[in-house]
């Protein structure tokens, strides 16, 4: 634990510096956000039991000989401050969030889909790339040009010094060569996946 979080312990925090009050409050807000967001929710409500807690701690300040006792006193302030103002307000007393506990089975069977999906997306991907390694360096460095660096036809000609429909031309021949490699691999050609 740093030093700043003792001098929440000083005799008078308010003649402490102000850069220095701020940097242990946010110290502290650091300390105790996660746990409260756990609980609520609502990043505003989080922000106002920090500044309670925090006005809590300042003002009620024991005497601690172990760091780690102090570190876990000012985790249960922020509890304790939490479970009042969950009982004070009553919006969110027996609230359950509907949509983080319930999971209807067409969401799971889509999402599971979806999963295949991007699973095999990846295969293919990585069986794409490992195709593009087996093409001639000129077909290599075109599609290198067209898809990765996103250059039009003509400014790959520019580049290579040679003509738009030559680029044209060998750009169709790697495509066909990769998908000649797809098929063998994966048996069917996806018209729907651009290559």
């Amino acid at each position: 634990m740093s030093n700043r979080l003792q001098l929440l312990l000083a005799a008078d925090f308010s003649e402490i510096s102000e850069p220095l009050q701020e940097e242990v409050y946010y110290e502290f807000y650091d300390l105790v956000y996660g746990q409260i967001m756990y609980v609520l929710r609502d990043h505003a409500a989080v922000e106002d039991i920090i500044q309670e807690s925090f006005i809590k701690v300042i003002t009620n300040k024991p005497l601690f000989d172990n760091e780690n006792k102090l570190k876990a006193w000012l985790r249960v302030v922020s509890k304790n401050t939490t479970m009042n103002y969950l009982r004070k307000n009553k919006k969110y007393r027996n609230q359950m969030d509907v949509d983080r506990v319930f999971i209807s089975e067409e969401q799971m069977d889509a999402s599971s889909t979806n999963v295949e999906h991007q699973v095999e997306s990846k295969m293919m991907e990585e069986s794409i790339i490992h195709y593009l390694d087996q093409l001639k360096p000129e077909y290599r460095v075109l599609i290198e040009y067209r898809w990765k660096h996103g250059l039009s036809y003509r400014e790959i000609a520019d580049l290579l010094d040679t003509r738009e429909e030559i680029v044209k031309q060998r750009l169709f021949r790697a495509r066909e060569s990769v998908k000649k490699m797809l098929y063998k691999e994966w048996g069917v050609l996806d018209e729907q996946r651009k290559i």
